[in-house]
């Protein structure tokens, strides 16, 4: 069994700042790529940044130069750096995980979440 717990959502004034952590625990071999996705009421699930095991990152257009994506492997924690915030940025914000898992029979892949925090950014 894998869970993600997620941390450091909240309310913030439009121009500030909040740190996102998601911290990965059970039987896990190796953890693939880590991501964030964020849903905002009357709207799909949109990835918002993503690094691989070989730190290749990926934000989606309308973050970039604003948020940071970054990982401790030997946490197997990854983190979201939110600056210069947004009322747009409003949502609730999902880790994800492409990670491998012991299991009985050996390694296996699956994609894992976290329970969502919410971020709510005031004009």
């Amino acid at each position: 069994q894998v869970q993600l717990v997620e941390s450091g959502g909240g309310l913030v004034q439009a121009g500030g700042s909040l740190r996102l952590s998601c911290a990965a625990s059970g039987r896990i071999f190796s953890i693939n790529a880590m991501g964030w996705y964020r849903q905002a009421p009357g709207k799909q699930r949109e990835l918002v940044a993503s690094i691989t095991g070989g730190g290749w990152r990926n934000y989606v257009d309308s973050i970039k130069g604003r948020f940071t994506i970054s990982r401790d492997n030997a946490k197997n924690t990854w983190y979201l750096q939110m600056n210069s915030l947004k009322p747009e940025d409003t949502a609730v914000y999902y880790c994800n995980a492409d990670l491998n898992t012991y299991q009985s029979m050996g390694v296996m892949k699956g994609d894992y979440w976290g329970q969502g925090t919410q971020v709510t950014v005031s004009s």
